[in-house]
């Protein structure tokens, strides 16, 4: 009979530092394995190190802002050079300068406390240790920010790091990979574009590296052939992925109010945000009225789409894909109200203008999948319990938004749903705070990051135990009669 033993530490470690397989393109197998021999000669930056890498991307930043500003641009055909400053630029370099600031406070070991049976002796202490190696796939709605803030979590935390930019985003990824090596050796940030040799993508050979930790952003459909991928070497995953975010407008609310801070999402980028309002809950009756309020204020703030404010779509594909959506609600008798009466956009340049659908049901396809552009869907309700069912009856989305100044419709909406983050009275902003965690939950997404959360995404929490001089479990061991009993009853009897 032939018996297999358990295989030794060495043994497993011999087997976690394997070659990689040669499917893998040599670029990508060469650099998974400089980082990974680059960590394993250096296994933990100290304060200094990570710091002065986190100055070197706040400086890629600044020095090389009116490139990155270019670059992004010339992907989508017409991005807003504002909205660009503000979302992915402005955002990156104060999360970089808060990490330099908080790094000290992050890194620094957590004392915890002991049970009764080693008081007071003994001590333990959590102790944060970089991972290794860190995958991030980057999207292409926001090329930038995207690449940016997780790597700031990944750096903090003392890793290297590997990105893989989106097919959509070509002309930045060629400028950041001529720009990063002024910053970052190879060994510790690398970036890849999405095509390979003959154009095929390398998203999937990509994430079948064996990394410490992916983290990736996308459509929920590729979250899942993502976490496939990662689930042969067993790398733990931080999906941010989407869904379908509602927004609800409570009779209490201000209308024209509500209105400003909706259509200011929902023409940011085009509508191409993952936490976009994607469909609207208005009390019966106000349906028009939102309308009218919308018209204005689009009139106001986009007296023209074409010239350079307004951001086109970011390639056929998409904007197609849009146009089939808006024509299948119409097909099924979605009534389709141009925000923008007169304006037709620009087909060519894949300049579309925002569309409200009123009348929409379930079965059409802006109600069941992410919209990612400007189109409203809105329904009408009679009651709030009506809202929180139609919420609860599908997959937790990645953001909720209400319009209430009811404290008590704030907590029943907080406490009978589940999304990935919330914003009250207003849209978008929670997603923008360094200090709170970002994240999906269950269809929307796993795991957080920004500030803090991303750190510790990115870290290893090592618990340590360091026995004291005198051992007290030496009261606790055979033979358990007399003082171990007596001993193990007044613990019980504590814990009663």
């Amino acid at each position: 009979m032939t018996t297999h033993p358990t295989p030794r530490t060495d043994d497993l470690a011999a087997h976690v530092t394997q070659p990689l397989h040669a499917h893998i393109p040599a670029p990508l197998r060469d650099c998974f394995n400089a980082q990974r021999a680059a960590f394993q000669n250096a296994r933990n930056p100290d304060l200094q190190e990570r710091r002065n890498d986190l100055r070197a991307l706040h400086r890629l930043l600044v020095e090389s802002r009116d490139a990155l500003v270019d670059a992004v641009n010339r992907d989508f055909g017409c991005r807003s050079r504002f909205e660009t400053l503000m979302t992915e630029l402005l955002q990156g370099q104060e999360a970089a300068l808060d990490a330099i600031r908080q790094l000290p406070r992050w890194m620094k070991q957590q004392r915890r406390s002991l049970d009764v049976t080693q008081y007071p002796l003994a001590s333990a202490w959590v102790q944060p240790q970089p991972l290794g190696v860190v995958g991030i796939v980057v999207p292409w709605n926001f090329p930038i920010g995207m690449a940016v803030q997780p790597m700031i979590g990944a750096l903090a935390a003392g890793n290297r790091v590997m990105v893989k930019m989106s097919e959509n985003s070509a002309h930045l990824a060629r400028l950041l990979q001529s720009l990063l090596p002024r910053y970052f050796a190879a060994d510790k940030v690398s970036l890849f574009e999405d095509a390979g040799e003959g154009g095929d993508s390398i998203g999937p050979l990509f994430t079948q590296l064996p990394f410490n930790h992916l983290f990736f952003t996308g459509s929920p459909q590729t979250g899942k052939a993502v976490m496939a991928n990662c689930a042969a070497n067993l790398t733990p995953v931080t999906l941010e992925l989407g869904g379908k975010s509602p927004a609800i407008v409570a009779p209490d609310y201000p209308l024209q109010k509500a209105a400003e801070r909706i259509l200011w999402v929902k023409m940011l980028n085009a509508g191409q945000i993952c936490t976009n309002v994607d469909y609207l809950f208005l009390p019966e009756g106000q349906e028009q009225a939102f309308i009218a309020h919308a018209q204005r204020i689009v009139a106001q703030r986009y007296p023209d789409l074409l010239n350079g404010e307004y951001t086109a779509i970011i390639d056929q594909r998409q904007y197609q894909r849009l146009q089939a959506m808006l024509q299948d609600a119409i097909a099924q008798g979605a009534q389709a109200v141009p925000l923008m009466p007169g304006a037709p956009g620009d087909a060519a340049r894949r300049i579309m203008p925002p569309v409200a659908l009123l009348n929409v049901h379930d079965g059409m396809q802006v109600m069941q999948r992410e919209i990612f552009g400007p189109l409203l869907p809105i329904r009408s309700y009679r009651s709030m319990d009506e809202v929180l069912h139609h919420i609860n009856d599908r997959p937790s989305p990645l953001a909720l938004y209400l319009f209430s100044n009811d404290r008590r419709l704030q907590e029943q909406v907080l406490s009978q749903t589940l999304s990935g983050g919330v914003t009250l009275n207003d849209t978008l902003l929670h997603s923008g705070q360094h200090h709170l965690p970002f994240g999906g939950v269950g269809h929307s997404g796993m795991g957080h990051y920004h500030g803090r959360e991303g750190f510790l995404t990115f870290s290893k929490l090592r618990p340590v135990f360091r026995q004291g001089p005198l051992r007290t479990v030496n009261f606790l061991q055979p033979p358990y009669t007399g003082l171990p009993g007596k001993m193990l009853d007044l613990m019980l009897w504590r814990n009663r």
